[in-house]
């Protein structure tokens, strides 16, 4: 069977650091975040339509998010989207993807990506890409894409590497792989110069990620292997409701990344961001010359390093603030610092208990 490359997308998150834009019922990756008429995901498979045709793409979503990519990737087939009955992470999407496209195409070559990055020099992506795919050719070889830091992110994947002797070797063996460090460590990661982002990116053959899931992950392992007698059958969605309800919530990163002695990067350098925040869209948004971005019908005063967005046409006045996010979408009024994503997770809990329509 010929080399083949199927496109993964990861479009099952809540984006809950982007709320109240995003909220449960129709969260950031399916919302035109950028304003150019397409949402993140239909960004997404517009960029990897450069490499394959629509029978090679799978989006892997939570059941609720289904009719929305149906609605905006009307290209797929059903079968093409992947229904998570529950969030257990980003091993068992994986893993879910993984043993379905093996169960007919062993050899495929699958190219993982997150629903909702920018990539602003796509021509120099997919050069990556390319490399990476070749790179992933050796046997076991699981294939990650490292972008240079310019922060302390905590919300990353940093990747150590050893440099090659050689000029020509594109795909640099990882030293260590560390998933999500404490501010302080971050920090050390940036000075030291030694260290990329892992952008949530991989290329593997199909082969030897369930490799890696045999040897790390055997229980989550063993529970996927039997879904071969279920996959493209009318079982299929038992078998999988089944399947999450015994594996465990965990990531790839921990669950594989960390523990692999057979991880390699390869650097990209294509005006990457994954905008996982406020923060992250204020970097690459258009801004006045006091550093605010403004989208909405806004007067300010004295008013630095802000972004302020709404949804209506009503005037707001700003007077005096710093580093501050401003925010009405639907019904929601949100008011707080720019840099308060870790503090999200509260105040998605807590409108929560307001009522269902907050969220």
């Amino acid at each position: 069977m010929r080399d083949q490359s199927y496109i993964v997308i990861m479009a099952g998150g809540v984006g809950s650091r982007f709320w109240p834009y995003s909220k449960h019922s129709k969260p950031k990756q399916f919302l035109d975040v950028l304003g150019t008429g397409r949402s993140l995901l239909q960004m997404t498979y517009d960029r990897f339509r450069e490499i394959a045709s629509p029978d090679h793409f799978y989006v892997v979503t939570n059941q609720s998010y289904v009719d929305l990519v149906k609605e905006q990737l009307p290209e797929l087939k059903e079968n093409q989207i992947l229904s998570e009955p529950l969030r257990k992470n980003t091993a068992t999407c994986l893993a879910y993807a993984a043993y379905k496209i093996a169960a007919f195409d062993p050899n495929a070559t699958l190219i993982v990506a997150p629903a909702d990055h920018l990539i602003l020099q796509e021509n120099r992506f997919l050069q990556t890409i390319h490399v990476a795919v070749e790179a992933a050719k050796v046997p076991k070889r699981l294939l990650t894409i490292g972008i240079t830091p310019n922060r302390p992110e905590t919300g990353y994947g940093y990747i150590q590497f050893i440099e090659s002797s050689t000029a020509s070797d594109l795909a640099l063996k990882v030293k260590t792989f560390t998933e999500k460090p404490s501010v302080k460590l971050a920090q050390t990661f940036l000075e030291s110069g030694d260290f990329v982002w892992n952008s949530g990116i991989f290329v593997w053959k199909v082969g030897s990620l369930i490799t890696a899931f045999q040897e790390h992950m055997p229980d989550l392992a063993d529970v996927f292997e039997e879904g071969k007698l279920h996959f493209g059958q009318a079982s299929e969605q038992e078998f999988i409701f089944k399947a999450y309800s015994t594996v465990k919530n965990i990531s790839i990163d921990y669950g594989i990344m960390e523990k692999s002695n057979d991880v390699y990067v390869v650097l990209g350098d294509f005006g990457w961001s994954d905008i996982g925040s406020w923060q992250s869209l204020h970097e690459i948004r258009t801004k006045d010359d006091k550093n605010n971005v403004v989208e909405a019908n806004a007067l300010l005063f004295d008013t630095e390093n802000c972004f302020i967005k709404t949804d209506s046409d009503k005037l707001v006045v700003v007077q005096g603030l710093e580093n501050f996010l401003i925010n009405e979408s639907d019904n929601v009024l949100l008011i707080c610092k720019l840099d308060a994503e870790n503090k999200f997770r509260d105040f998605v809990a807590s409108a929560k208990k307001k009522g269902e329509d907050f969220v």
